[in-house]
């Protein structure tokens, strides 16, 4: 009965369409930001969340109520790196547009390329999550470009990419040159690991040029799109998200960035190394890839990539998970549950998986938590999002109730009810 109740008051609200407005009672609330709350309430008014507290609230009179006794309720979870939008089967090239040519195209931005109508982004919200980042380029060392343009938070909601904004211009990706001499002479690696930097240490040099120029000219500089795109890094006001695997590109990320005075982000870095202590004091975070992964190194021990994430938390560093790829973003909760296993406590896995995220990308009075102000992004489960068993009941983006129907449910079903 208390499933029915849920679902259907959850009817309700796909019928109503634009109502952003109802009252969540009798649910055991997990804010994030705050102490968790048995038997509490939320209130939403206009898709943003206006209220929180101990069920005794009486609702408006009219107001639509969802009765969620026996169920819980928590912030929407935040994918920070999939290509989700941008490509949809990696075998079939017309259905991919992450890449373009050239080692520097800062103008690129992911978010007017997003097909809202991808498959993938109805699979992955079924499982709770209400907003990615969705990267330019990949997101792995395989880059073949060094900067690649602008990535994008956006909500999994919406009937185009304007809809679905969250901040259009989230962070800049940039690849951070490294000296791999897998398959090719040491020599030939050397060599390109050389021209890479000084092409990068060259790119922004002239965007610094063209900075100034336009600074003294005020207005008769030449548009040039690509410097133009620079000029919110260089300014400090959008940071440079660095994919930086290993311990030598993390300090050599760390370095560029104190040469050339920008904001940093580290991305999908295997191993912390001796560093820990320069990023703490940089105040610089990092997202962290799957836990569920192969060593770095074929003698690293077996748990290297489970236990990573405490090895983060202890030395002090503010982090956040990613899946990094399309078809298991789904399974973002489980790679923080997989930290919980190896040391990491339960409260910072599930903050960076929702509240940590958001404060990375700028947007925590917006997203990642329930507190009054925030948008209603909310998913009501059964149980514990990071076990697998748990199920989500309904989801909610800006307030809006999200049909979790999607094709590998349809799948599932079909093939579950064959004769």
């Amino acid at each position: 009965m208390k499933s029915l109740a849920l679902t259907l008051a959850c009817a309700v609200s796909l019928v109503a369409g634009n109502d952003d407005t109802f009252l969540i009672r009798g649910a055991a609330i997990h804010p994030v930001a705050g102490s968790d709350i048995d038997n509490g309430y939320v209130l939403v008014k206009d898709g943003k969340i206006a209220g929180i507290g101990r069920a005794n609230f009486t609702p408006p009179k009219g107001m639509r109520v969802i009765e969620g006794k026996g169920l819980h309720v928590y912030p929407g979870m935040i994918d920070s790196g999939t290509e989700i939008g941008l490509a949809e089967i990696g075998s079939t090239r017309e259905s991919v547009d992450t890449a373009e040519l050239g080692k520097f195209d800062p103008q690129l931005r992911a978010e007017i390329a997003i097909n809202p109508a991808s498959e993938h982004i109805p699979v992955t919200r079924a499982n709770g999550i209400t907003s990615v980042i969705t990267l330019p380029s990949g997101s792995g060392a395989a880059q073949r470009g060094i900067i690649s343009g602008q990535a994008a938070l956006i909500h999994l909601d919406g009937w185009t990419w304007e809809e679905m904004d969250i901040k259009k211009s989230a962070a800049m990706t940039m690849r951070m040159p490294t000296l791999l001499a897998s398959g090719v002479p040491y020599a030939e690696a050397k060599k390109t690991y050389e021209t890479d930097l000084r092409e990068l240490r060259e790119f922004f040099e002239a965007a610094r040029r063209y900075q100034k120029s336009k600074a003294a000219n005020s207005g008769g500089t030449p548009t040039d799109l690509k410097y133009e795109a620079m000029l919110p890094v260089l300014e400090g006001k959008q940071p440079l998200l660095i994919v930086a695997q290993r311990e030598r590109a993390i300090r050599d990320a760390i370095g560029f960035a104190d040469q050339q005075k920008v904001k940093v982000i580290i991305a999908n870095p295997r191993e912390l190394g001796g560093v820990g202590a320069e990023l703490k004091s940089r105040g610089i975070p990092v997202i962290l890839g799957p836990t569920l992964a192969l060593p770095l190194r074929e003698d690293d021990p077996y748990d290297a990539a489970y236990t990573l994430p405490s090895q983060f938390f202890r030395a002090g560093i503010k982090f956040a998970f990613a899946s990094l790829n399309n078809q298991f973003s789904r399974n973002l909760p489980y790679q923080a549950a997989t930290a919980v296993a190896f040391g990491l406590p339960y409260e910072e896995a599930l903050k960076a998986i929702t509240l940590n995220p958001a404060q990375i990308w700028g947007v925590g009075d917006a997203i990642g938590s329930i507190e009054e102000g925030k948008w209603a992004d909310l998913m009501i489960t059964d149980g514990d999002p990071l076990e697998a068993r748990t199920q989500v009941k309904q989801l909610y983006i800006k307030g809006k109730a999200v049909d979790l129907d999607n094709k590998q449910k349809r799948l599932y079903e079909k093939y579950l009810n064959r004769p």
